[in-house]
């Protein structure tokens, strides 16, 4: 016989096992996230000559899934109304997966096609995991975005390191060094089927508070919110683009740059966790935004003096001071929206318009190279882009919602 609390334990038990679940398939959705893209990165001299592609074409391959973040990001929140979080977030795997085997295959049009579509897969968890967080962790916001964001960081970092190993190391080639990456999508469509098929009738999300386009168009805090998104995505793809460059042409060796862009990307990872949890437990997080953009000003100002003996604390630096903005920019979605669907609208805003300004990051930095022969104009324009995100950025830091204002 059993006892009537061994029949109370049980749904604690199943209930944590549900959360468990839960919790392993958003981190698995956001490993996703950028491992497709930052592989590319090592591998595009090997790419070029194995398709027979121009150096623009090739450049596309990182501009690609930026465009595609932008057109896509405004329609993904009511694509998941539709059809749910659970469903929405399967869809994307599997058009990920499918990506990721396409860009795989030594064409032209495959490469380009492939591109496209693992970039549209991904704008779908760029936008949904916040909403995620709001509708399922709305007590541990901070600890579950840093979870997430730190998951996203690690995994870009280890993917740009591991491209060239896979590919000559362990004889894959480019192909394979690029198409391993569908093992984790499968992985996390596996268990985001269970998911979907699982799910609960209670987890359907309202949208009676949720604000419309519209209003979200009128609020000075989502305005904030996405120049703020929008700026720190244009730092961080100038740096994964240009910084070997900067740190050769001080003198530094191209084997020391390029380990330099890895340390600033793996000192980003403990930041972009911990940073969400003291947001978390404060409605005002001005002094965060300030710190962490005061540090990326000094890093840039100190790249910019080229007192190259401590050029491994300006990097680390900025390093800190991006992931620190990242996660922010992402929790600012949940903590200034009081809706599951309100996150999504405010996360598709903000990811539509600052993707945009992502792409053109690296584009006007090396204009502005070409234009004056060295790189004393980019860092300057890299310092005004800071300076701007402080002022934009301590309206989306400030308390109170999107609706409010």
């Amino acid at each position: 016989m059993v006892s009537s609390s061994t029949r109370e334990s049980n749904p604690r038990s199943s209930n944590t096992v549900s959360t468990g679940l839960l919790f392993a398939g958003m981190i698995l959705v956001a490993i996703n996230l950028r491992a497709a893209i930052t592989s590319v990165g090592p591998l595009i001299g090997m790419i070029r000559e194995g398709v027979g592609i121009s150096n623009t074409m090739a450049g596309m391959l990182t501009t690609i899934p930026l465009l595609a973040f932008a057109l896509l990001s405004p329609i993904i929140p009511s694509i998941g109304r539709k059809l749910g979080l659970e469903a929405t977030l399967l869809l994307s795997l599997v058009v990920l997966t499918l990506g990721i085997g396409m860009r795989s295959i030594a064409s032209p049009i495959t490469l380009l096609l492939g591109t496209a579509l693992l970039g549209s897969a991904i704008a779908a968890g760029n936008v949904l995991l916040p909403s995620l967080v709001k509708r399922d962790f709305p007590h541990r916001i901070g600890l579950m975005t840093g979870a997430y964001s730190a998951s996203i960081n690690l995994m870009a970092a280890v993917a740009s390191g591991v491209s060239i190993p896979i590919a000559v190391q362990l004889g894959f080639g480019w192909q394979g060094s690029l198409g391993i990456w569908s093992l984790l999508s499968v992985g996390a469509a596996v268990l985001w089927f269970q998911q979907w098929r699982n799910r609960p009738a209670t987890k359907a999300v309202s949208v009676a508070n949720a604000p419309g386009k519209q209003a979200l168009f009128r609020s000075k805090t989502a305005w904030c919110i996405t120049l703020f998104m929008g700026m720190q995505s244009f730092t961080f793809y100038v740096n994964i683009s240009w910084l070997p460059e900067i740190l050769q042409s001080q003198g530094i060796p191209a084997v020391t740059a390029g380990w330099m862009l890895s340390i600033m990307q793996f000192v980003s990872i403990p930041f972009s966790f911990i940073i969400p949890i003291l947001a978390g437990r404060n409605p005002d997080q001005r002094t965060l935004l300030a710190v962490s953009l005061v540090s990326m000003f000094i890093g840039y100002g100190g790249l910019l003096i080229g007192w190259t003996s401590l050029t491994w604390f300006w990097v680390i630096l900025v390093g800190i001071a991006g992931g620190a903005n990242f996660s922010l920019s992402l929790i600012f979605f949940t903590l200034r929206t009081r809706t599951a669907q309100g996150a999504a609208a405010m996360s598709g805003m903000a990811q539509s318009i600052g993707y945009l300004l992502a792409a053109v990051g690296p584009m006007l930095i090396g204009l502005l190279h070409d234009m004056t022969s060295g790189w004393s104009l980019p860092l300057m324009m890299l310092m005004a882009v800071t300076s701007l995100s402080l002022v934009v950025g301590l309206g989306a830091a400030k308390p109170g919602y999107v609706s409010d204002n």
